[in-house]
């Protein structure tokens, strides 16, 4: 299942491994309609992977919104945390993680931030799978930048060009790509699983 020229792999987490992008959805609506903004669903899904932090501080630019982009974040993630306990895996994501554990080292890479990050993967039962968790925090350039394939290649002691990352958006393809990583889509695995 696993081609002899990769050694390791990388998942991105939210959209990827967990279906947790709807319920962040909801999240950012309670968090745009306190402070006034605009932030329509389909800009929303082309951010996917891009920190919150860095989505309010681009927001409060464009839109001339005076926010602490930090400390509205947090209020995000604590509008999203009473909806963890709905989290589901993506079946046909994590089944390749379930099969390649113990035999070659895997990472995740996600935006997201490690408090919530690993909340997510503890609720699914699959944090075990992993040698690392890199987040939005651990790296200085988020997504499309190759910055956190890169960490997450290096912590599990990797090359690069001997990993393949799996993504479910635009920027984090990009990002994989930039890292010199064998890329995989789960947009049409999960298509073709409904």
């Amino acid at each position: 299942m696993i081609p002899s020229h990769i050694r390791g792999i990388i998942f991105d987490c939210d959209g990827t491994l967990a279906d947790t992008m709807p319920l962040h959805w909801k999240a950012w609506q309670v968090i745009s309609n306190k402070y006034q903004f605009h932030f329509p669903e389909d800009r929303f899904y082309s951010l996917g992977g891009v920190p919150s932090r860095h989505i309010l501080q681009m927001i409060s630019t464009e839109q001339g919104i005076p926010m602490d982009h930090i400390a509205v974040s947090k209020e995000k993630e604590e509008a999203y945390l009473p909806s963890l306990k709905e989290v589901r895996e993506i079946e046909c994501v994590v089944s390749v993680a379930r099969a390649a554990f113990g035999v070659i080292p895997m990472a995740v890479a996600s935006g997201g931030t490690k408090h919530i990050i690993e909340e997510v993967l503890n609720h699914l039962g699959i944090r075990h799978f992993f040698n690392a968790v890199v987040t939005s925090e651990d790296v200085v350039h988020q997504k499309p930048a190759p910055d956190i394939f890169l960490e997450a290649a290096k912590r599990i002691g990797v090359h690069p060009a001997s990993c393949r990352a799996y993504e479910d958006t635009d920027l984090g393809m990009q990002s994989i790509r930039a890292a010199g990583m064998e890329a995989i889509d789960v947009r049409p695995l999960i298509l073709a699983a409904l």
